[in-house]
């Protein structure tokens, strides 16, 4: 097990729940928000290594709460974890500074790159 935290941003609680199952093995401490603006309020209290985050959600999308948490945060992993794998998309996606770009159907996937990005 790593030794880092993790903060889930989706506003579905089904995909929260999913995800947790999938990656919080993997480290200490998981936490959870339902839309970009309950994430960047929880990147600034509780510090994660690294954030799950969802492109479309109500309050604040992810592509504006990406670039919001890098201004609090320049050095926090950004994964972007979304059914919209569509090209317009992804280059969206790494605009704000994203590290990578799952899509939600690719649970291993999702896997190797917590592991990668929070070993680097």
């Amino acid at each position: 097990m790593l030794r880092k935290s993790i903060l889930i941003v989706d506003d579905e609680e089904l995909v929260r729940r999913t995800a947790r199952s999938v990656v919080c093995d993997l480290v200490d401490v998981c936490h959870e928000a339902e839309n970009g603006q309950q994430a960047l309020e929880k990147v600034k209290q509780l510090k994660p290594d690294l954030v799950l985050l969802d492109i479309s959600m109500p309050l604040m999308n992810g592509l504006r709460a990406a670039y919001e948490i890098r201004q609090v945060a320049p050095s926090i992993k950004i994964i972007f974890f979304t059914v919209d794998t569509s090209g317009d998309a992804h280059s969206a996606a790494h605009a704000p500074g994203a590290n990578a770009f799952v899509a939600k159907s690719e649970g291993a996937k999702l896997i190797q790159t917590v592991k990668l990005l929070l070993l680097a």
